[in-house]
């Protein structure tokens, strides 16, 4: 219960936080992703947000990171995705990451979204899936997409990622399981994202 309080807490705060990042407007327009990492608040994971300028609209964006069956076709590791429960307030989908040297990573996420009609907000949480061995599965996982209208240029969108990922033990050797998982894919994600949105113009 602390560590979930703790990461509602920094969820929570994040907003104002991502608001204060040096972002670099010419960086953005020319198509550059920033990531920054963000305190984790003593937890043994680590914490990044990354920002990116993608020229569609928020509403083919939001739908784009909303159809979770289609998450294995563009994202980054994803082997396959289920959707195991569906409710009208969230959705839980079974997560499979295929990791280089024959990894394989399982977990349970709860997709929360809260759009506006300014806004796409879609949040996630990791949540217990019975049956998963700690060498199957990952120890934590958090975070949320959020998605803007560019205030400067009509028809793009500022997207905001972030991302808490604790990969639990790490045998030795295997330290970049702890990067792949946390800032080394939040690039290729929002990369994978603006190629989506491109192709299915």
């Amino acid at each position: 219960m602390k560590r979930a309080a703790l990461l509602l807490a920094l969820m929570g705060g994040l907003s104002a936080a991502a608001q204060a990042l040096a972002i670099d407007p010419a960086a953005l327009r020319d198509g550059r992703v920033m990531v920054e990492p963000v305190t984790s608040g003593g937890l043994p994971g680590k914490t990044f947000v990354a920002t990116m300028l993608i020229n569609a609209p928020v509403s083919k964006l939001c739908a784009i990171v909303s159809d979770y069956t289609a998450y294995p076709a563009y994202m980054p590791n994803t082997a396959n995705t289920v959707v195991s429960d569906k409710r009208p307030d969230h959705t839980v989908i079974d997560m499979t990451l295929k990791l280089p040297l024959g990894k394989i990573k399982k977990y349970r996420l709860r997709m929360d979204p809260q759009h506006t009609p300014q806004a796409c907000h879609l949040a996630w949480k990791q949540i217990p899936w019975e049956g998963l061995t700690p060498d199957e599965t990952i120890a934590d996982t958090t975070g949320y997409w959020h998605m803007t209208p560019s205030p400067s240029e009509p028809g793009k969108t500022v997207v905001e990622y972030y991302v808490y990922a604790d990969p639990g033990h790490v045998p030795f050797g295997l330290g970049w399981i702890v990067d792949i998982m946390s800032k080394e894919s939040l690039p290729r994600t929002l990369e994978a994202l603006r190629d989506r949105a491109a192709q299915l113009d």
